[in-house]
């Protein structure tokens, strides 16, 4: 057939240039220009289609016809694409990048309370954990997680105080966008209310090991995992911005007064209505009788609400030379925002900790203050500090510092790193996903989230993977120098006691 078609070509040209040699026919001919024309038209329409095919908007398998389709995306079942529309926000994404990604040539050390990671995971460094242990944790748990090849699934069981399993989930998932594919498969519950569940001496002697359980908290006479609490994201509920927003805040907010103009009074604001140790702090306040050099207000969030919350801006309250800091009926989300300001922290003795206190130390980073003798013992404080006041300065400025630069997101995200991957390398179990547990990501969480809600969400995304790796982490405390912080800790405080004793038995002595 390929033979048939050549000999009839070539007889063709073959008649056509006898036609023309006899002046008998004049073959049609295309003018050169238009030929390159016809080129160029050509490969333009093939550059084109391709470019097309590409961005997804020509469908070449109807090429035949030359048919335009509409882009073809995959439906978002959330109706939304959050993270596309907060990348978009070219300004404020690079502001926020640029603090969680500074500068440094090579990994930094973690700061010295990651070392508490150990501590908390040690019930079960002999043991491991089992599928048995995390069935157990359920009993009390709000959520329970599971990360599979770095997604994020959640199986729900009961609703939190507001928002707070929310935002931490979200915490979570910013985690894993911030290290993608750094986080070992595991599997956790997690308990969103304030105390501590799991005690200790409920496990002493026994062959049942303890079930472990997440939360914002501990104490000493428990064995709950300390985590970073859910306002780090944002508490849409009292309209308190995600901590990378507060903490540039209040640190504006310091160079307003400087501290040796801030107002020479210990001040407080906060709700006395949570815990009878509050209310035995209004006690304190100044009073017709009795001046204990106090400035105590109480915060009626009810109020702030309805007046948009214009009176209990933090950066607005950094202001006097010492701040008080009292737990509620737990540990105190305050804690953060009161240590912030450059004012000396007055911290009463406190029953709980949260996962970054454990690093700071009295006469450093905060002044302790006794919680069987509230009234005094802050009197003695604010006299000291007014009277040692380049000292009581220095110890404001060194505990803001710590909180700068030792609680910022880096670090947040760097401790949840850190607890996560060592609690998963206990697990005896491969993970898996329940059946009725669903995925979580920024789409899921963000598109269905309203007004603050979805603001502080938005505010505080993760953009883009980490420049850097998490930070080195410490190995963990050998017995004695356990024993040396702690009994440092204890030292200095007593200390502090007993100079405020003296200080009292001489005006009691004074003629």
């Amino acid at each position: 057939m390929i033979e048939q078609t050549r000999a009839s070509t070539y007889t063709q040209n073959k008649s056509m240039k006898m036609n023309i040699k006899d002046g008998q026919h004049k073959p049609v001919t295309f003018p050169r220009k238009s030929i390159v024309k016809a080129t160029v038209f050509i490969v333009v329409l093939f550059i084109s289609a391709a470019l097309l095919d590409f961005l997804g908007y020509l469908d070449f398998n109807a090429f035949a016809g030359l048919k335009l389709i509409t882009k073809r995306k995959e439906p978002n079942p959330y109706g939304c694409d959050f993270v596309q529309n907060q990348s978009n926000q070219t300004p404020f994404s690079q502001n926020r990048n640029s603090r969680l990604n500074p500068i440094r040539s090579k990994p930094s050390t973690c700061p010295s309370y990651f070392r508490w990671i150990h501590e908390d995971l040690r019930p079960w460094k002999q043991t491991g954990i089992t599928k048995g242990m995390i069935e157990e944790a359920s009993r009390t748990a709000h959520f329970r997680l599971v990360v599979r090849n770095g997604k994020a699934y959640v199986k729900r069981y009961r609703k939190s105080i507001q928002t707070r399993d929310d935002f931490t989930l979200w915490g979570i998932v910013q985690l894993l966008r911030w290290y993608p594919g750094k986080l070992p498969d595991l599997e956790l519950m997690f308990d969103a209310d304030d105390r501590p569940v799991v005690r200790s001496a409920d496990f002493i002697g026994q062959q049942k090991k303890p079930p472990p359980v997440f939360r914002y908290c501990s104490d000493d006479a428990s064995l709950d995992i300390v985590f970073p609490d859910w306002s780090f994201w944002g508490w849409a509920e009292v309209n308190i911005k995600p901590w990378g927003e507060s903490l540039e805040a209040i640190k504006e907010g310091n160079n307003m007064t400087q501290w040796k103009e801030r107002v020479a009074y210990a001040y407080w604001r906060g709700n006395p209505h949570v815990d009878p140790g509050r209310g035995d702090l209004l006690k304190c306040n100044v009073s017709e009788n009795e001046e204990w050099n106090t400035r105590l207000y109480i915060q009626d969030w009810d109020k702030e609400s309805k007046e948009g919350y214009k009176n209990s801006n933090l950066e607005n309250q950094c202001t006097h030379r010492y701040k008080i800091y009292i737990e509620g009926w737990a540990w105190s989300v305050s804690e953060k925002y009161i240590m912030a300001c450059d004012s000396m922290t007055l911290y009463v003795k406190p029953r709980f900790y949260d996962f970054y206190i454990r690093g700071m130390m009295p006469l450093q980073h905060y002044w302790p203050i006794r919680d069987d003798s509230k009234c005094t013992s802050l009197k003695f404080a604010v006299h000291w500090g007014n009277t040692h006041v380049e000292k009581a300065r220095e110890i404001g400025e060194l505990g803001s510092r710590f909180i700068r630069e030792e609680v910022n997101m880096k670090y947040v995200y760097d401790y949840m790193f850190h607890l996560l991957k060592e609690y998963a390398t206990l697990l005896k179990f491969k993970p898996e996903i329940p059946l009725d547990a669903e995925e979580i990501t920024p789409d899921s969480m963000g598109c269905p989230a309203t007004e603050r809600w979805r603001d502080f969400m938005a505010e505080s995304m993760v953009l883009s993977p980490s420049e850097e790796s998490p930070c080195e982490m410490l190995p963990p405390y050998d017995p004695l120098a356990l024993k040396e912080v702690l009994e440092g800790k204890a030292n200095l405080t007593r200390q502090v006691e007993l100079w405020e004793s003296k200080y009292f038995q001489d005006l009691t002595n004074k003629p």
